[in-house]
């Protein structure tokens, strides 16, 4: 399996997650006793509910999913990567996971604390002082030589599986999403941005997410403030080809380059499928 680096130069955000969180409100049942006729009327007015639209829809957000695998894993089967774990030498020590969680960034200590909250007393629980002095740096010390394999046998628990879905979101994928919406993009935009956050993280450094959008926005408004969609977001790959371009192990650009890029050539700002891309030389489809 080859896998890219996921270039999170910062620990990953608090678990204070990037813009507004969607609170539900609760339906109030209301006793009646109108006839049958009455309430068929009433039930016709009542307002529809209202359907996922960009990355919120499933289907789109599993799309995204295996987008981010094909570069992370060459695979499309992203649901195959919950058990994966190596060190790829990047810097950043133990890469895993569906998302890359990355000992060295602080992500994949999240990520147990959580599993560990969830389920006390798991296989990887007693990692965690180790994973709490590792951190900011490469190295195995306290996780080798068994880490890898419970991380795998951690990965056949549905709860670690769970916790590893609920941290992409709240780290990664809910912000992504909650801020590109902000700025009026479409499903593609939201990949962009998402995609963009996962390798380059939300930290404050000047290759993070949100110094990528920040050199986007001097270049072009977004469609929320006016700004042309198409001008914005090629904006916006522009910035993000330079910051991968900044670290050597995210100089081969081909995750925008033969496969963002593509997309909005042809004007798929809603990632409709087919899909037809190219990373790193491999070509991928979804129908």
């Amino acid at each position: 399996m080859r896998t890219r680096s996921i270039g999170k130069g910062l620990r990953p955000m608090t678990r204070v997650a990037l813009g507004l969180a969607l609170l539900a409100v609760p339906a109030t049942a209301v006793a009646t006793t109108a006839g049958p006729a009455e309430q068929q009327k009433q039930a016709s007015q009542a307002p529809a509910a209202q359907s996922a639209d960009g990355l919120d829809d499933p289907a789109k957000k599993d799309i995204a999913m295996q987008l981010v695998s094909s570069a992370e894993n060459s695979s499309l089967d992203w649901k195959a990567q919950y058990k994966y774990i190596e060190d790829i030498g990047d810097g950043r020590g133990y890469t895993a996971g569906i998302i890359g969680f990355c000992s060295g960034t602080g992500d994949m200590l999240d990520l147990v604390e959580a599993y560990t909250d969830a389920k006390p007393g798991n296989v990887l629980a007693k990692y965690l002082p180790a994973l709490r002095e590792v951190d900011g740096s490469d190295s195995h010390e306290g996780l080798d030589p068994d880490f890898t394999g419970d991380w795998k046998k951690a990965a056949q628990d549905s709860a670690f599986r769970k916790a590893q879905d609920k941290e992409r979101d709240r780290v990664y994928f809910n912000p992504a999403v909650s801020r590109a919406k902000q700025d009026g993009v479409g499903t593609l935009g939201q990949f962009a941005y998402y995609d963009a956050i996962v390798m380059h993280g939300g930290g404050t450094d000047s290759t993070s997410f949100g110094s990528i959008r920040e050199k986007a926005l001097d270049k072009a408004e977004p469609p929320a403030q006016g700004g042309d969609e198409v001008k914005y977001l090629n904006a916006f790959l522009d910035a993000r080809v330079w910051a991968m371009k900044q670290e050597e192990a995210h100089n081969d650009t081909s995750r925008v380059d033969t496969a963002q890029r593509v997309f909005l050539r042809k004007g798929n700002l809603d990632l409709d499928t087919p899909l037809d891309w190219k990373v790193y030389g491999d070509s991928f489809h979804i129908d």
